[in-house]
This record gives C-alpha cells, structure tokens and sequence, in this order.
C-alpha cells in the first residue's frame, strides 16, 4: 500500500494533538498531517475508529523484558528480546539500562550494543548504565558490593564507550564521582544524570553546573525535598538545565506529588516518563533474579524479599493511563513525556519521538482503552 491517508483518529506529532486531520503516507514516508478534504484522491483512505497515531515510545530506562534481564545477558539476542517486547506495547527505541555489576559486565553491556546498532536491530540506541558508583545509603534494589567511586579505569571506559555508541547515558551519585570526573564525561558526550544519592541540594547544584543534564527516576532513591535541605529533588526542579525520568506507576510516586512537580519544574528542563521496566513486561514470569536476590512480582510491584522496590512492572501505555486518570494530565501533554521531550535529551534520536514530513515511519496508534494495536499500513 504505497499511497494511503490514516483518517478518524487523533494525530500526535510528538509535541502537538491534531484532531479531526489526515495522516499521509506515501512509499513509507511521512508526507504530513493535513485536512482530510484536501487528501487526494489517488490515497487510499484507511479509517480508524476513534485513539490516537503518534510516534513510538522513547524509554531512556529499560532493564529488561520479554523474561531477559540485560544484567543476566548481554548479547545481541537478548537485547533483541528485550527490544521485541516493548516494540510490542509500542515503545520503539530504547537506552537497555545494566544496573550495578561488575566492570567485565559494564565492558560486555557496551560491546552488545555496540553489536546491536551495527547490525540494526530495531529499538537499541544506545546505552544506559545505572551505577555501580552510586550511594549505599540511597542502594535501593542494588546489590551494595557492587557499588564503587569511579576511577580512572572506569572513566576511561566511559568516554572510549562514548566514542562507539550514539548516545550512552550514566546515572552516578555525587558521592562516587567528581565534579571533575562529571565535567570530563559530558564534554565527552556522556548524558550524566544524578540519582540514588543522598547528596544535599548545594552539592547537586554544582554537579548540574558542571555538567550533568538528568536526574534518574525522580524522588526515588534520592535526597528529598525539605524545609531547610531541598535535596536532589529540590536541585531539579529549580534547575532550568535540568530534566528529570520519572517512574508513573502510582506505586513508585503519589500523583499528587507529581502533579505537584510538574507545577514546579523550571524549564527548559522537563520531566519526562521512563518504565524502569525489568524482565517481566511482555512476559507472564512472576520471579525472577537481580545480581543473585530472588525479585517477586506481586499485584504491580516488583521487590526484594524484604518488600523493597526493585524496578517497576510497567509499560508505556500504563504510564500514560495514570497520568491521564489519576494525575490529571491531558493525553497531549502525557505523550509528549514519553516522546519528544526524551528524544531531545539524547545526543542521536535517529527520528524517533517525532512525527515530521519527510522521515520514515515510526508511528503506534493507541486505542481509547489505551491499547497498542498495529497500525494499518506498517
């Protein structure tokens, strides 16, 4: 089907909601978002009942999925399991995440991407590697002897990793690394991102000064917004710099304190939607192990035998549902936290995250119940 115009349904170009419009196609490509009574009458209109088309999810946190976990393997073959499974809840290009392990993991986790994109394996853009240097008092699922200041070796890693992938993003704590160290990765092209720390709100201030763009997973595993300290949390929301994951399960943050950091956050900065996802989306496994510790998945949590938080049972579509029903955010606005805003953050977006004219398809269409359903004529 060469020539067709997706009409009947809402279209999101990654940023915008257009209503009552047609989508036109032509050889693969995106011709535009136009009314649907200038389409001409060589394109075959194809009529969709009510949703939404938009781009495909963009998760800058993937730990696993399909019952792989990336700690477990790191091969091209589970990082195309992994990318399958999302793929098929509509998220279309993710960062696979390696929490805490070992440097010969670390060293692994790089080259399978690395493997993953030459090969062209769809969805792997990069890399995200969570820890190890990282607090102990803010471990959360980490396992706490994995977790070390940076070296030399692992900063030298880091910046040989940034040379061979597009777009490698590290989570550290001020407490395991410099602001040096910071500095050196993101002039090196590294998105440095701060999370499980406890470090105060001065301390992360010089850390985005000199440097670091993100912040992992807001709330979670960090110092926290009071009265006389603001913490990590206090740090990212007034910094205009900076832009900030966020877990949007209504387990791991209250939807009204992420209606009240949405009101807060200083721009340009944004907060933008991760899954934190492990191996159970798109799989029906109900354990699973995380550096030797058994994780149980019980009524929408994932935890440690002793009930602590240990990633998120969740999809994209899931989140958008909870920001839309229990956070009160526009379906408009929640898609474009799961779209353009963490594309922009990535040095190489490859065009994912944006409808635009010109560039081939990388659309999902959602239904009214939330649902990914394939789009016709993909």
């Amino acid at each position: 089907m060469a020539k067709y115009a997706l009409i009947g349904a809402d279209i999101h170009n990654g940023q915008l909601m257009h209503s009552g419009k047609a989508l036109v196609m032509n050889d693969g490509k995106i011709i535009g978002i136009t009314d649907v009574a200038s389409v001409d009458r060589s394109y075959n209109k194809i009529h969709l009942d009510g949703g939404t088309v938009m781009p495909g999810f963009v998760d800058l946190q993937v730990n696993g999925g399909g019952g792989v976990m990336f700690n477990d393997h790191q091969s091209v073959e589970a990082l195309e399991t992994i990318a399958v499974a999302h793929a098929s809840l509509g998220t279309t290009a993710i960062l696979p995440t390696l929490i805490s392990d070992t440097r010969e993991r670390t060293l692994a986790a790089i080259d399978a991407v690395e493997k993953a994109i030459e090969q062209k394996i769809p969805g792997i853009i990069g890399i995200h590697l969570e820890g190890p240097h990282l607090s102990t008092r803010r471990k959360g699922a980490h396992e706490p002897s994995l977790i070390r200041k940076m070296d030399e070796q692992d900063l030298n890693t880091l910046i040989s990793a940034a040379r061979r992938l597009p777009n490698i993003m590290v989570t550290v704590a001020p407490e395991r690394v410099s602001t040096d160290q910071i500095a050196t990765m993101s002039n090196a092209g590294i998105i440095v991102s701060l999370g499980h720390s406890d470090a105060g709100y001065d301390t992360c201030t010089t850390c985005f000064d000199n440097g670091a763009t993100c912040t992992t997973h807001l709330f979670n595993a960090m110092s926290q917004l009071e009265s006389r300290e603001p913490g990590l949390v206090g740090a990212t929301l007034v910094n205009g710099s900076v832009s900030a994951g966020l877990i949007a399960d209504g387990i791991h943050v209250h939807p009204a304190t992420i209606q009240a950091a949405l009101s807060a956050k200083c721009g340009p900065g944004s907060i933008f939607l991760v899954t934190d996802a492990m191996s159970t989306v798109g799989s029906d496994i109900t354990e699973f192990d995380l550096n030797g510790r058994r994780i149980f998945r019980r009524d929408g949590r994932l935890t440690l035998s002793d009930g602590t938080l240990a990633g998120a049972d969740l999809n994209m579509p899931a989140a958008l549902q909870v920001m839309t029903s229990k956070v009160g955010l526009t379906l408009e606005h929640a898609i474009t936290m799961a779209t353009s805003i963490p594309a922009g953050i990535l040095n190489t977006n490859f065009g994912h995250g944006f409808i635009s004219q010109g560039k081939a398809s990388d659309m999902i269409y959602m239904d009214a119940n939330y649902s990914i359903t394939k789009l016709p004529g993909n």
